[in-house]
């Protein structure tokens, strides 16, 4: 659907199921992880860039994309075990990860259940670190978490993605994450990919995604970590900016609305997404 210069491969968990992967090019480990719904292709354009230069693996997540689709197992946790194994099964030693959206929460799942072992950077690509607008929070804690939902709406878009037959839910929802300068092939072929994950097990993850408060991970991250959001994206930008003023080591860049900065910034400006990215693997 998109050129890209990878080989497509196979993982299998330690509860059997195969994981499918794309890997391009030499040298030190950078994984990309996609977020809900999304598949390894629409790292497209970074697969080609840096794998000129990185082993490059990007990760169809299970369920998604090319990947098995089994009855079990749609929570972040298990998730980020998954791609624990997959780290520690290829061996990958100093890997660089990096998240989209809910890649992000899969991998603060990672380090919040198993440190930095094997990690060398983290890239955390426009994701609130607490999706739910929990009535417990306070203002302050509302800006912290950038929530997007209430828990009512929450269960409401689950039941809808459940019941997506026509599948007007998804395109809906997917065509808002995109600036509307942005070409409409690119937002169609990610329409496409979405409908990859079947919308009951993509409606079970949404319930155990939006529930995760992870902002006590972010001040214990201890490896340096690049934060990305727009200013036009549904995830405000300002969560974005406060996560990286929680880790340690952390940077932000923020894209602009006329940069293609919505929710899919690497595919809309890969070409400032890639040199930032670079200069921060440097």
């Amino acid at each position: 659907m998109f050129d890209i210069d990878a080989v497509r491969k196979t993982f299998t968990t330690s509860d059997g199921v195969k994981l499918s992967y794309l890997e391009a090019g030499k040298g030190q480990p950078f994984v990309m992880i996609p977020g809900w719904s999304q598949t390894a292709d629409q790292w497209h354009h970074q697969i080609n860039h840096f794998s000129k230069k990185y082993r490059v693996l990007a990760l169809d997540m299970r369920g998604h994309g090319e990947s098995e689709k089994p009855g079990h197992g749609y929570r972040i946790y298990r998730l980020s075990k998954d791609v624990k194994e997959f780290i520690e099964g290829l061996d990958l030693q100093n890997a660089i990860l990096m998240g989209h959206s809910m890649g992000c929460s899969v991998l603060w799942g990672l380090y919040d259940l198993y440190g930095a072992s094997r990690v060398s950077k983290f890239v955390f690509v426009d994701e609130p670190a607490y999706l739910s607008n929990n009535p417990t929070l306070s203002p302050e804690g509302l800006v912290q978490a950038g929530a997007i939902f209430t828990p009512e709406a929450a269960f409401s878009t689950a039941v809808a993605l459940a019941a997506d037959a026509d599948g007007s839910v998804t395109t809906g929802f997917v065509s808002g994450m995109f600036t509307p300068e942005c070409p409409k092939d690119i937002v169609q072929k990610s329409i496409a990919l979405n409908f990859k994950f079947p919308r009951d097990k993509a409606a079970q993850l949404v319930i155990d995604h939006v529930h995760n408060d992870w902002r006590d991970v972010m001040a214990r991250i201890t490896v340096p970590a690049l934060c990305i959001g727009g200013r036009a994206s549904f995830v405000p930008w300002t969560c974005v900016v406060w996560q990286a003023e929680q880790i340690p080591n952390g940077q932000h860049e923020i894209f602009e609305a006329n940069e293609g900065g919505s929710h899919f910034m690497f595919m809309e400006n890969p070409q400032k997404f890639n040199a930032r990215v670079e200069q921060f693997l440097n």
